[in-house]
């Protein structure tokens, strides 16, 4: 027979002698808890990104129809064999929806990945070196943010002419300064810890310190602002085609196609801008969601 263990009050615990029909709780068994808010928005994040790569990746191979034919039934309603309907050209959406996610998705990564880097080599410099480089650099940049940003990539776009290439390059330069603040701020708040003046103090150069020291320890903020910046971009991008300053005329693209299915909307024939701005909103949506997700990831004060 067991010998009751007792507690600080002196009385036996029935549960572990197995008096009074108590039996032994299961060691280790926890109970289920649901997942933080901000780790379940990460998820869905993430698998709504990995949709819109797929859908991405397939438009190169395979659409219902030709997304740049045209001569087909115009105006139909959503349904069978056009399941998005058509366009006043008679041109399938649900094709063109889908072949313009490839050209939203590709200007987006690549312009988002493009200032990244730049910005983050930069703001490293200034934050690390400081005097003439940072403030050369913060000048710079100061003179850039006095012109609005959506208009100052109009501006560009209008003067270079409509183009993958140059909407991606407009669309970094116009994201950089973002990047090289916060990776200015993150260098300079912890080039004085204890790991970088270890650093120094056995000998490492400069730059060894601020690339191999300093910024690995400072992505984590920048990846999290990257993901929420992709959302602007992408909104930007959107921007562009409806105003009619993005791609080439014809080429698929959310905001031209938005823009060509508006007047559509007081006449009945909705689904020709509903299902792109859909495509927009759920891309958006992922990337915040996956932004606020990184943030509570690298941001310890904001993990629940």
């Amino acid at each position: 027979m067991t010998t009751p263990t007792r507690s600080a009050a002196g009385v036996a615990d029935p549960s572990e002698s197995g008096v009074g029909g108590g039996t032994a709780s299961p060691v280790g068994k926890r109970r289920w808890r649901p997942p933080p808010t901000g780790a379940l928005g990460f998820r869905i994040g993430i698998g709504l990104l990995v949709c819109y790569l797929l859908v991405a990746v397939t438009s190169y191979f395979w659409t219902p129809f030709d997304p740049l034919g045209v001569g087909g039934d115009v105006l139909e309603k959503p349904g069978m064999p056009y399941l998005f309907g058509t366009d006043r050209l008679g041109e399938d959406v649900f094709s063109r929806t889908m072949a313009a996610t490839r050209y939203d998705l590709l200007i987006t990564v690549a312009s988002v990945c493009l200032a990244l880097v730049l910005g983050t080599v930069l703001g490293t410099i200034g934050g690390y070196y400081g005097k003439f480089w940072d403030g050369a650099i913060m000048r710079a940049i100061e003179t850039f943010n006095a012109f609005p940003t959506l208009l100052f990539a109009m501006l560009i776009v209008s003067a270079v002419g409509p183009g993958i290439l140059n909407i991606i390059v407009v669309l970094a330069f116009v994201g950089l300064p973002s990047y090289l603040r916060l990776a200015r701020a993150e260098v300079l708040s912890r080039k004085t810890w204890q790991f970088a003046e270890a650093a120094r103090m056995v000998g490492c150069r400069s730059w060894r310190i601020a690339f191999r020291h300093l910024l690995p320890n400072s992505i984590g903020p920048l990846l999290a602002f990257t993901a929420v910046n992709a959302a602007w971009v992408a909104l930007i991008t959107a921007s562009l085609g409806y105003l009619g300053i993005g791609l080439q005329p014809g080429v698929p693209e959310w905001g031209s196609m938005i823009a060509n299915g508006q007047d559509g909307i007081i006449t009945g024939q909705w689904w020709v801008s509903f299902f792109p701005g859909m495509a927009i909103l759920g891309m958006t949506g992922s990337l915040y969601l996956l932004g606020d997700g990184l943030g509570d990831r690298f941001d310890p004060r904001r993990r629940r």
